[in-house]
């Protein structure tokens, strides 16, 4: 199950954010295929956005392959991404667990972290980011 979370002052659109963590909770393994995702209205309650906003993040997730909506029973993971085999994962993640209790001990917040993060992704990746 994924718990979403809107970052508001990020500039980033409530659909993106939307994608981005459907995209990390399944890179992640939170989500497997056939998962079912909570329901536009269970996500607007949850984050206080528009139904229609989560509806706009699950079509685009529709239409990146990872997902189908089964009309009249929800929507479902129908692809899983795989990482790149060449990829050390525990390593990386070693290494991202250690910067970011440095970023707390230097006094970042969890909003200031994401926005340092996503402004070096968006430096280092500029194709893949809006």
């Amino acid at each position: 199950m994924v718990v979403f979370h809107i970052e508001r002052r990020g500039g980033l659109p409530a659909y993106l954010q939307i994608v981005r963590q459907v995209e990390r909770a399944l890179r992640m393994g939170a989500l497997t295929e056939g998962d079912k995702l909570p329901t536009a209205a269970q996500v607007a309650a949850a984050t206080k956005v528009n139904p229609n906003t989560t509806l706009k993040a699950y079509r685009e997730l529709e239409r990146a392959g990872l997902v189908e909506v089964r009309q009249g029973a929800g929507t479902f993971v129908t692809h899983v991404p795989q990482p790149p085999a060449s990829q050390p994962q525990s390593r990386l993640r070693d290494g991202l667990t250690a910067w970011m209790r440095e970023a707390r001990e230097e006094g970042l917040d969890a909003p200031g972290v994401i926005a340092l993060f996503d402004t070096v992704l968006a430096e280092a990746f500029p194709a893949n980011t809006p």
